[in-house]
């Protein structure tokens, strides 16, 4: 009997749409966050959760579940990965309350895990032709931008017309259809030589993670001046060094760590960390001031975000034609620099009001993460050996997920310190008879929530109180843009000196 191999085309076409998938819900949710918030009744921190803790089970298990995949086989994975993610997509479109799904989100994390890595392990082993494989390379980075495009504005249409929940609901029918086509035109494969479990390495990379991130949302409800805050950001520090020890005892690594001899391979990760920081974690903190700042609606919000989103999709076929001309660091450089003044005019757009000057601004930015998108995994891969590729690959897209979630817990907490911050000072001046509320009231408006922070006031002190809370959160987020673009611009200046080092010859521990 002749068995019938399935289509490369199929294959990358379902391996595609289960990345695209994962993209499309990663930024769907921004700009449902306020939403949810108003529905659970949750504050800052806690809506903060909503997104960190899908974010921290991503990036904590994307080395090891390549592993997994690699060992167990790939199909197996994407299988169990798409069940996983579909069961955690229920779970939350029904919680009841915030904790029901923060887990439930934190399941979709790991389950978004297993069908990256085993997709992306997928797409490589089907094509082995350069030319074929670059092609394929090109048609998936085309998927991932058109998911990443459109994902604010469905997900502005579908909180508006039918409720955040249907979000997450939305996924069942797209997740069976992925069942069947990944059952259907995918080819079992693994590769048991360089599937190598590290469970210490995991567990103290994971838990380092952790730890960092809770330190840094539960200061906004703690106190920064709380002895636990500094023991959790400390703890994570400590883990993270526990980390490096642990990869430096092992025979065959997670990480190996001859690979940060190299000063153009440091500027390359630090390119990604910064992009991914600095540019691509704006998708799910500029519609937070699109609603909170200046009104929108959930659909607004979405079709706010467009220029953004636009000059992203756009700009990767310019970088392309530069690249001919120009140095990895010198494109690096740029697409930091525009990054960093884009943050740095929507600051400025934002101090003054108003959508126009913000969409301009957004656009800039768009304009350098789209320069960055592509060219970061590059540069990674470009410095490090073939046989590595895999390794590699798998640092790359855990820095991305790491620094998006880091930054999520630092701009959140300028945010909600500043929002506070000025409430205060505001309410000291014309409502100092209700300034034992400001800390509960500027957590509710930062979470986008307005109805339940003016619900303890009176009528009359609502109408002063109410202007201040929302001119308050403007001035704080008009901080953490002016944090993000400084921090884009020096990452432009470092990453910028690091990859005009040239790419030193590695001896790497055989996998």
């Amino acid at each position: 009997m002749k068995i019938t191999r399935p289509s490369p085309r199929m294959t990358l076409l379902t391996a595609s749409g289960v990345c695209s998938l994962i993209v499309l819900d990663t930024n769907i949710v921004a700009v449902t966050l306020p939403s949810i918030a108003r529905d659970l009744g949750a504050n800052f921190a806690d809506i903060e959760w909503v997104v960190s803790a899908y974010m921290l089970a991503f990036a904590a298990l994307l080395l090891p579940s390549g592993s997994v995949a690699d060992r167990f086989g790939r199909k197996k994975m994407l299988l169990c990965g798409l069940v996983l993610f579909i069961a955690a997509s229920l779970g939350c479109g029904a919680a009841p309350n915030i904790l029901f799904l923060d887990i439930a989100r934190a399941l979709k994390g790991i389950g978004a895990a297993l069908l990256l890595t085993s997709a992306l392990a997928t797409i490589g082993h089907a094509f082995h032709d350069e030319t074929e494989r670059a092609k394929a390379w090109a048609f998936w980075g085309a998927c991932m931008g058109v998911a990443m495009t459109a994902a604010p504005t469905v997900g502005g249409v579908i909180a508006e017309l039918l409720g955040w929940r249907w979000i997450f609901y939305l996924n069942l029918p797209v997740g069976l259809l992925l069942l069947a086509m990944v059952r259907r035109n995918i080819e079992e494969s693994r590769n048991e030589q360089s599937a190598r479990l590290d469970p210490w390495g995991s567990l103290t990379f994971s838990a380092a993670l952790l730890c960092l991130i809770w330190g840094l949302i539960e200061a906004n409800r703690i106190g920064w001046d709380n002895s636990i805050t500094f023991l959790r950001i400390f703890g994570g520090l400590g883990l993270l060094a526990m980390f490096v020890l642990v990869e430096r005892m092992q025979h065959k690594p997670m990480v190996d760590l001859q690979l940060f001899k190299s000063p153009r391979f440091i500027g390359a990760l630090l390119g990604m960390f910064a992009y991914a920081g600095c540019a691509q974690v704006m998708m799910t903190l500029l519609p937070f001031y699109l609603q909170n700042g200046l009104g929108f609606s959930a659909i607004a919000s979405g079709l706010g975000m467009l220029p953004f989103a636009l000059t992203m999709l756009a700009c990767p076929k310019i970088g392309a034609r530069l690249a001919r001309h120009w140095s990895p660091a010198t494109l690096m450089a740029l697409g930091l620099t525009l990054v960093g003044c884009g943050n740095l005019l929507s600051a400025w757009a934002v101090s003054g009001g108003g959508y126009l000057g913000f969409a301009c601004a957004m656009a800039v930015t768009g304009a350098g993460a789209g320069l960055l998108n592509g060219d970061t995994q590059k540069n990674i891969m470009a410095c490090v050996p073939r046989d590595r590729a895999g390794m590699a690959s798998g640092m790359s897209t855990t820095m991305r997920f790491s620094a998006i979630m880091l930054a999520i817990g630092v701009y959140g907490a300028l945010l909600a310190s500043h929002t506070e911050q000025n409430l205060k000072i505001a309410m000291q001046a014309q409502a100092s008879n209700w300034l034992n509320q400001a800390d509960g009231i500027a957590s509710r408006v930062v979470a986008g929530d307005m109805g339940a922070a003016m619900a303890p006031l009176t009528e009359s002190a609502r109408l002063i109180v109410q202007p201040l809370a929302q001119q308050a959160f403007v001035q704080g987020f008009a901080t953490l843009l002016w944090v993000a673009g400084l921090l884009a611009l020096l990452g432009a200046a470092v990453v910028g000196a690091l990859m005009r080092k040239p790419i030193v010859q590695l001896h790497l521990q055989s996998a």
